[in-house]
């Protein structure tokens, strides 16, 4: 499906129907339509924040009934006749349209039908000259060969991937060591390149990586979730290569062949301890490689890039923060469960699968594309909570003015047995705020049976246990055994009268 999104926000920054066109891989009548329906509507980059990919689909296109049926034109004839002295590719479309007026046929678009005709000489292994404009591309790629850093405490190899992001227009690359082709290292070699050069470019062009692509089919391109956000981040859009089409990014390919002798076997005598020395050692041959002089025209990649330096976009603010995607079900008790961390979402949401967004600061939770809470995320020890109160359940709400030294408080007034058995239930809880339900249970039967009732309950619970739960109390007080009357009990009835037992705003910890 095309990104409808992804078009409105391309054309935000800048870029033309054609760029917009070849890096979602749609056609540029597409690309012109969504423009022009979103700007009838009113709608511009960025969109409303409750409006979903559905929802926008839905405004731009209320019937998607009755599409139009175009005439596919016959690209061999188109292929045999370009190869003809005079004729051009203008010609034979106009030739095709006067055919299908008279056929009664739908013709497409000159851009659309020279889209297909790429689509074909691509199939039949045609290329085309591909004339780069400053600051236009970055092209990226791991290099085929791997460096090396031994190992102090073995002495064994490991393995070092390099990565290399070069611009087409001038040559200018750079070059760095990783443990892992994983999402991190990815991520982060993009944010040091960007670094490294002072800026942006308009569109990165990468192979099809999992790391980068998630899916590259003939009528969709998937980026993965992270490298979009990236892409977002630094106002650029990723531009896949084609599949089984590596002449796409033939420059990259060939400075990574060049940098793979320049760099990497020129390093392979050298022994590194550590990371950081490889990369150093890298770096400084980076250097030479920039500024060495071309063989057959004046300058260096170093001074070519100071011409192309000025029309790269300018970096963000802050540098992009790496984000990691998963999926979580929202419990019963309304959180979810996170890299052995707790965070709350709404009730509205229990059972409900939801997408989590995490970043070393955050943590961003979603639901059909739209954002319902976040929370700063929490480190250190395991099984952490993190709840919001507006989270809550109506009746859950109640219990959050609670905390330990009120029940307490309450239990003390009513008698010393009922502060015991309160702490008892307290501490019997692994975490503390899971004792409060039974706690004001546990404090509420003195409505029912008297205060002094549930002190004496209390005391006879405290003979059988020295942690009784508000079950064994309440056994007690329904049978009655709290009555049965024994010296000790009778002169602390007689104390409790002489003082007085009355409940009042003060007994239930809260304002009448």
């Amino acid at each position: 499906m095309t990104n409808y999104r992804e078009i409105l926000r391309m054309h935000s920054l800048g870029f033309n129907k054609t760029e917009i066109s070849q890096s979602l891989t749609c056609s540029r009548t597409t690309v012109r339509t969504v423009i022009h329906l979103a700007e009838s509507l009113g709608l511009s980059y960025p969109l409303p924040k409750d409006m979903s990919d559905k929802a926008l689909y839905e405004a731009l296109f209320p019937s998607a009934a009755g599409k139009p049926k175009y005439k596919m034109p016959d690209y061999e004839h188109v292929y045999n006749e370009l190869q003809r002295d005079a004729v051009t590719l203008d010609l034979l479309w106009r030739e095709y349209v006067e055919e299908c007026r008279q056929n009664g046929e739908l013709p497409y678009q000159s851009t659309q039908f020279n889209k297909y005709y790429n689509d074909y000489c691509a199939k039949k292994n045609t290329t085309m000259h591909l004339n780069h404009k400053p600051g236009e591309i970055m092209q990226v790629d791991w290099a085929g060969d791997t460096a090396r850093i031994l190992d102090t405490d073995t002495g064994d190899p490991i393995k070092v991937y390099v990565f290399v992001a070069t611009l087409p227009y001038s040559g200018y690359s750079y070059v760095e060591g990783f443990f892992s082709m994983d999402q991190e290292c990815w991520t982060s070699a993009h944010v040091n390149a960007f670094k490294y050069f002072g800026g942006v470019t308009k569109m990165i062009q990468c192979d099809n990586l999992k790391t980068g692509v998630v899916k590259h089919g003939k009528d969709e391109v998937e980026l993965n979730r992270s490298y979009q956000e990236l892409a977002e981040h630094y106002n650029t859009a990723v531009v896949p290569a084609r599949v089984r089409a590596p002449k796409d990014k033939a420059f990259v390919e060939g400075t990574v062949g060049v940098i793979s002798t320049f760099i990497i076997a020129a390093l392979r005598n050298q022994q590194f301890l550590s990371l950081a020395d490889l990369n150093e050692a890298i770096w400084n041959r980076l250097y030479e490689f920039n500024h060495k002089p071309f063989q057959k025209k004046d300058g260096s990649r170093a001074s070519m890039f100071e011409e192309e330096k000025p029309f790269l976009l300018a970096l963000p603010a802050e540098p992009y923060e790496l984000s990691q995607w998963k999926i979580a079900t929202v419990g019963p008790n309304y959180h979810i469960a996170v890299d052995k961390m707790n965070y709350s979402v709404p009730y509205e949401y229990i059972k409900q699968k939801v997408d989590v967004r995490l970043t070393r600061s955050m943590v961003e939770v979603f639901f059909g594309g739209n954002r319902i809470c976040s929370h700063v995320r929490l480190h250190g020890r395991p099984n952490q909570y993190s709840t919001n109160e507006e989270h809550m359940p109506p009746d859950h709400k109640k219990y959050i003015a609670w905390n330990r030294e009120r029940f307490i408080s309450w239990a003390a007034k009513i008698g010393a047995n009922t502060e015991t058995v309160v702490r008892a239930i307290l501490s019997s809880y692994k975490i503390e705020q899971q004792g409060y339900k039974p706690c004001l249970a546990l404090l509420k039967l003195a409505d029912k049976y008297s205060v002094e009732r549930l002190e004496s309950a209390c005391a006879k619970a405290l003979t059988y246990t020295p942690q009784p739960s508000f079950k064994n109390v309440k056994s007690i007080l329904a049978s009655g055994q709290d009555k049965v009357t024994h010296p000790s009990e009778s002169q602390q009835s007689e104390s409790s009268t002489q003082y007085g037992f009355t409940r009042g705003a003060d007994y239930y910890g809260r304002a009448k």
